[in-house]
C-alpha cells in the first residue's frame, strides 16, 4: 500500500487571490491493485486494519483495485473487485459511507443483514465490530474524520461533549440523497481545481460533512442531570455505555467492568439514582430508540414488529403494553403520525 503524501506546511496559504485557512490535515491519495488474492487480502485488509479477510476467484480473471484521494478529513475512495471479499473490521477514526454501482455486497452479515443497494448511500456500522462480503463490486466510498464530523456537527446541533450516535440504516429521501451526491460532485472539482491545500476544498468538504448529517442526522441522548454531580463519574461511565451501546447484548457484569464497580454496586447506583435496575434502565432507552425511528419512518415501508425485534424485544404484546406505558400511545399510532 503506498503511503499517504507528507502533510503540508502549517500556514495560511494564498489560493486564487483569496486565502485558504491552515490545517492540519494530511493529504491522502495512493492506490493498489492486482490479480492475486492473497495480496487483496493484505491491501486491502492492511487499510482498514481487518481481521480474517479472505478473497477468492469468481467467474473470469480475479482483479482488484482500491484508489484513494483527498486528506485525512475527507477523502473520496472507489474499490474495485472480480472476486469474492470477506472479511472483519472494527470502528475506526473515520465514518465510512458506502454505495455499489456494480455487484453485491452486505455490510454486516451477523447482524443487520442489511445488504448495499446499487446507488444508495448507506453509512457502515460505526460503533461495533462487523463481518462483511462482497462480490464482483465497483464501491464508492467518503471516508469522514470523526473529529471533523463533530466539529461540523457542532455548528448546527447541540453536540457539547456527548457521544454522537448514527443510525446507519436510517432512510433518506431522494431530495436529501441528491444533495448529497451535489455535494460530491462539488468535492470533486474542488479537489481537481484548487486542490487540497485551497480555500474552495476547505469549503467544499465542510459541505460535505454537512450533506451527510442530513443523510445521517447524529442522535444525541441527554443524560440525566443527576449525572453531573463528579460523585456520580463512576455511574455515568455505566449509563453512557448503555447509551453507546443499547443496539448490544449488555450484561450487568459488563457495566460493573466499565464503571469499576461491583456488579451489586452497580445494581445499588441505578435504583439509588433512577429508581430502576440497570437492565431496566437499558430497556427504557431502547423503547426511546423504537420511539425516535416510528416517528421518522414510512409505515408503508417499515413495520412495527421490525423496529422493535431490531431493538431486541422478542415479545411484542409486551413491548407494545411497555411502550403505551412510556409514551401514552401505542407503536402503531406513533409509526401514523
Amino acid at each position: 500500500m503506498s503511503e499517504p503524501l507528507a502533510p503540508e506546511p502549517r500556514e495560511t496559504r494564498e489560493v486564487a487571490g483569496r486565502e485558504a485557512p491552515a490545517d492540519t490535515a494530511v493529504p491522502v491519495r495512493f492506490e493498489v491493485a492486482g490479480s492475486d488474492p492473497d495480496a487483496a487480502v493484505r491491501d486491502l485488509a492492511g487499510i482498514y486494519s481487518g481481521k480474517q479477510w479472505l478473497s477468492r476467484r469468481t467467474e473470469g480473471e480475479y482483479s482488484y483495485r482500491y484508489t484513494a484521494v483527498g486528506d485525512s478529513e475527507v477523502s473520496m475512495r472507489r474499490s474495485t473487485m472480480n472476486g469474492f471479499l470477506r472479511g472483519a473490521s472494527a470502528p475506526g477514526d473515520d465514518l465510512v459511507m458506502s454505495w455499489l454501482t456494480a455487484g453485491s455486497g452486505t455490510p454486516d452479515v451477523l447482524r443487520d443483514r442489511v445488504a448495499l443497494r446499487v446507488g444508495v448511500p448507506m453509512l457502515f456500522p460505526a460503533h461495533r465490530d462487523v463481518v462483511f462480503v462482497a462480490t464482483d463490486y465497483d464501491q464508492q466510498l467518503v471516508h469522514l474524520d470523526r473529529g471533523f464530523v463533530r466539529e461540523v456537527a457542532a455548528e448546527r446541533f447541540d453536540v457539547g461533549t456527548r457521544e454522537m450516535r448514527f443510525d446507519h440504516l436510517r432512510p433518506a429521501d431522494s431530495l436529501i440523497v441528491r444533495q448529497w451526491r451535489d455535494s460530491l460532485g462539488a468535492l470533486a472539482r474542488a479537489l481537481r481545481e484548487g486542490g487540497t491545500g485551497s480555500l474552495v476544498w476547505h469549503e467544499a468538504k465542510r459541505q460535505t460533512v454537512d450533506a451527510f448529517l442530513r443523510v445521517v442526522p447524529p442522535q444525541l441522548d441527554q443524560l440525566p442531570a443527576e449525572l453531573l454531580h463528579p460523585r456520580q463519574a463512576k455511574l455515568r461511565a455505566a449509563v453512557e455505555h448503555i447509551h453507546a451501546h443499547a443496539d448490544d447484548p449488555i450484561t450487568i457484569t459488563e457495566l460493573a467492568q466499565v464503571a469499576g464497580l461491583s456488579v451489586r454496586s452497580v445494581q445499588e447506583a441505578f435504583r439509588r439514582t433512577f429508581g430502576v435496575s440497570p437492565l431496566s434502565y437499558l430497556r427504557q432507552v431502547r423503547l426511546d430508540r423504537v420511539h425516535e425511528e416510528l416517528l421518522g419512518l414510512d409505515p408503508r415501508t417499515v413495520s412495527v414488529g421490525q423496529v422493535a425485534t431490531r431493538w431486541g424485544f422478542a415479545h411484542l404484546g409486551r413491548f407494545s403494553a411497555s411502550y403505551a406505558e412510556r409514551f401514552g400511545e401505542y407503536p402503531k399510532q406513533t409509526l401514523r403520525r
